[in-house]
């Protein structure tokens, strides 16, 4: 894996003059190959809840949603002890939250002891709508769980960019993409490239993954570029509506520079 940690800035301006401009533009893509995108609140309420209180309320709360299943989490620790095999040892943590789908099955909403999770599937629609229903689900939810604080919010996009079959000039659809030396023009069978950005002054962080997805040679189905852009907070804030909604907003502004700035014409020929 190749990683790199690096800032954030405009090309014109020091980096620690950064601007987001939320009255910026970005191109609308009809075609956009947004496979998920996930806003996540984490939020510590002072007692944490029942899981069947839990379920009652949110069944009652969105009746637009349907329960799924109960989500439990394990802690996995490896005993060693001299001459003898690692004694492999697992911890059951109790259930992390719940998950239920939108009666449309586009929308998983996860309803965690300590946060909450919307997760879009395709066909992604607009910021507006997953933004929207987000802030609908984690405001209701917010009268349930009485957090004091947000200590993180994320805003991941997943994108999967679909090459024709048989294509292998990844350098066409995106900045930086798999190569080997030009003595040594082997095929490539994977790539991992991972950035972790800091941007300045101001409370973000940024993981920036771009990886390969193989052919399907039964559907014919061309190599995928798989560009994750994931979009966090680094301090914790009040838990006020207003400033999560602007700390979602300025994500937003950021996960699009990244993407428009990752890809390339042909790629964006692609999604228009």
């Amino acid at each position: 894996m190749d990683s790199a940690v690096t800032s954030i800035a405009a090309a014109s301006l020091p980096m620690n003059e950064l601007v987001i401009n939320l009255d910026e533009k970005f191109e609308n893509l009809p075609k956009a190959p947004i496979v998920e995108a996930v806003i996540d609140v984490r939020a510590m309420p002072v007692e944490r809840p029942e899981e069947q209180a839990l379920r009652s309320f949110v069944e009652g709360e969105f009746v637009d949603y349907k329960f799924l299943n109960s989500q439990r989490e394990f802690q996995y620790r490896a005993e060693f002890s001299a001459n003898t095999l690692p004694n492999q040892v697992t911890r059951d943590l109790g259930w992390k939250g719940l998950q239920f789908r939108s009666k449309d099955e586009k929308y998983i909403a996860q309803f965690n002891r300590d946060g909450f999770a919307l997760g879009r599937l395709q066909p992604y629609e607009s910021w507006e709508k997953l933004s929207r229903e987000a802030k609908r689900l984690w405001s209701g939810y917010a009268r349930f769980l009485k957090p004091q604080q947000i200590d993180r919010v994320g805003l991941r996009y997943i994108n999967r960019i679909q090459l024709p079959f048989g294509e292998v000039n990844f350098e066409e659809y995106l900045r930086v993409s798999p190569s080997t030396p030009p003595e040594l023009d082997f095929p490539i069978s994977g790539f991992m490239h991972q950035d972790s950005v800091v941007v300045p002054n101001n409370p973000y962080a940024i993981n920036i993954i771009k990886t390969i997805q193989p052919p399907n040679l039964i559907t014919r189905m061309g190599l995928g570029l798989i560009l994750d852009i994931d979009v966090t907070t680094a301090q914790f804030f009040e838990n006020d509506e207003s400033r999560l909604e602007t700390h979602l907003s300025k994500m937003r502004w950021l996960k699009n520079k990244i993407f428009f700035g990752s890809v390339k014409p042909r790629s964006l020929e692609m999604f228009r």
